[in-house]
């Protein structure tokens, strides 16, 4: 909704509410109850009506005595609060205190520029009969569009200020004897999501209406071009624009790690994936001597040579029953197992360090990157052309655990 929408509603969604108990999505729940007939009471027939329920903790809106309603949507009985008139009040004092505040502020921002303008400059312009013929005339105030209301005057708004009492109420005689039952005690933090009303008990909890969400748009700091764009509908949690790095960089993962031993060689099993629809190739290379990026890394890491290629993304491939499986041709002491855009392959680690720290390793992977949401240059002679290929180099750091015993 529009911000000015958003602002009038106090933030605040008019149909959608939380659990007072959990802080979860309330729930329409139906029902059929009996209810007697408008011609003859004596009968009854079954009727619908919806209550609000929790599907985490299994908190109604029966627990604190709400009326069912026959409609899905509105209505809902909602505690008032026996402040409401004085909070209002207050809050109307304070916004025409802080116009006031701005209406000084600007007249004296307008006296200084005013001392500023030459006498010369203003006879040459001709600004000194302009200002004469004003003066001759009606008056014009130059702060009249400063004001809630052009031509009123308006109504100062008197408050009584709050009044502290000496004494308080006196806690009830059974308060250290009377026995406590945990789930009938509210927290602090049910209380304190509910600062008008502040129920000490459970059966004062009332459902309340939740807070309205923002999606945000992020652009980059260089071109300025959207990174990720939300989509206007709130209940979509697409994006327009995906270029985030990890929409377009190879995902490593740890899949297995056998038990690692100081000083010696051991091969672990990692997971390769291809984000993007094209065909990715990919090299890895272990860090030099004196790499910056290289300070975490506590063992000594053997890649594999041989280049990595990854298939395409397709969405569709685990239902398409009629699709050709590619080959690769993948050497098995290098590539473990391929499905689909992931491959799973090896490496060999030997640890350097006999600390109680992770065993850390630390390499390079290089892979071809192609630009798609580029405009693309069009050629002279008028024949598509395709995004050239950019190699890009990352670090990678894994951690693989302790040391075995």
């Amino acid at each position: 909704m529009p911000s000015a929408e958003a602002k009038l509603k106090k933030n605040r969604c008019a149909n959608c509410f939380d659990c007072p108990c959990c802080m979860h999505t309330l729930s329409t729940r139906a029902t059929n109850i009996p209810a007697p007939l408008p011609d003859d009471p004596t009968k009854t027939a079954m009727k619908k009506a919806y209550y609000l329920a929790c599907g985490f903790c299994r908190w109604t809106s029966r627990d604190v005595g709400m009326a069912d309603k026959s409609v899905a949507s509105g209505g809902w009985q909602e505690p008032e609060n026996p402040h409401t008139q004085r909070i209002n009040k207050l809050i109307e004092y304070y916004q025409q205190l802080a116009h006031r505040e701005k209406q000084d502020r600007d007249r004296k921002k307008l006296a200084r520029r005013r001392q500023c303008m030459p006498l010369a400059f203003s006879e040459k312009y001709g600004l000194g009969t302009r200002l004469q013929r004003q003066r001759s005339g009606a008056p014009i105030s130059s702060l009249s569009g400063l004001s809630l209301k052009e031509g009123e005057d308006q109504k100062e708004i008197s408050i009584e200020p709050a009044q502290a009492l000496d004494e308080v109420e006196p806690l009830p005689e059974d308060c250290y004897t009377r026995p406590i039952s945990l789930p009938e005690v509210t927290t602090l933090r049910q209380r304190l999501l509910q600062p008008d009303f502040q129920p000490a008990g459970a059966s004062q909890l009332h459902p309340r209406h939740k807070h309205l969400l923002m999606k945000r748009s992020l652009r980059c700091r260089k071109c300025e071009h959207n990174l990720s764009k939300p989509e206007f509908n709130p209940t979509s949690i697409k994006f327009k624009i995906q270029l985030v790095a990890v929409s377009y960089i190879p995902e490593v993962r740890i899949m297995s790690i056998p038990n690692l031993r100081n000083m010696k060689e051991s091969q672990v099993l990692l997971t390769l994936t291809n984000p993007v629809e094209n065909i990715t190739h990919v090299t890895l290379a272990a860090c030099e001597d004196e790499d910056p990026d290289d300070i975490n890394s506590t063992a000594k890491v053997m890649v594999p040579s041989k280049e990595l290629v990854l298939a395409g993304k397709d969405a569709a491939a685990e239902y398409d029953e009629l699709a050709e499986p590619q080959d690769f041709q993948d050497d098995p002491d290098v590539v473990a197992f391929r499905k689909s855009n992931k491959i799973g392959f090896f490496i060999k680690v030997i640890p350097q360090k006999e600390e109680d720290a992770d065993v850390t390793v630390s390499f390079k992977i290089r892979h071809d990157f192609r630009n798609l949401a580029a405009p693309v240059r069009p050629s002279e002679e008028g024949a598509e052309t395709t995004a050239e290929a950019i190699w890009l180099t990352h670090h990678v750091e894994l951690r693989l655990g302790p040391l075995a015993p």
